[in-house]
């Protein structure tokens, strides 16, 4: 079990203010946290390899290729605003 005094310390290092109320709650939440956590560390998994992921995780990305250039015209199509071969963009102060 987490004390109130640990899981106030660990507020202020996350910059959290917390009431009374949340304290007592977020306690017993990070505590059953740290149940599940000791009931894992129980477990013989000496013949389990390890793995950073459960699932079989796949690159959905297309294959980094060289590819011909947009011309000025292309990439100036969406723009909002544009001033001679520029995107225009609004000034912030």
């Amino acid at each position: 079990m987490i004390s109130r005094d640990e899981v106030r310390h660990v507020a202020e290092l996350a910059r959290l203010e917390l009431t009374d109320e949340e304290l007592e709650r977020i306690g017993g939440q990070l505590g059953a946290i740290l149940q599940s956590i000791e009931k894992i560390g129980e477990l013989d998994l000496s013949g389990v390899p390890p793995t950073a992921n459960p699932l079989n995780l796949t690159n959905v990305l297309r294959p980094d290729e060289p590819q011909e250039e947009l011309s000025v015209e292309q990439a100036l199509a969406n723009a909002p605003e544009v001033e001679g071969n520029l995107f225009v963009v609004p000034r912030i102060d």
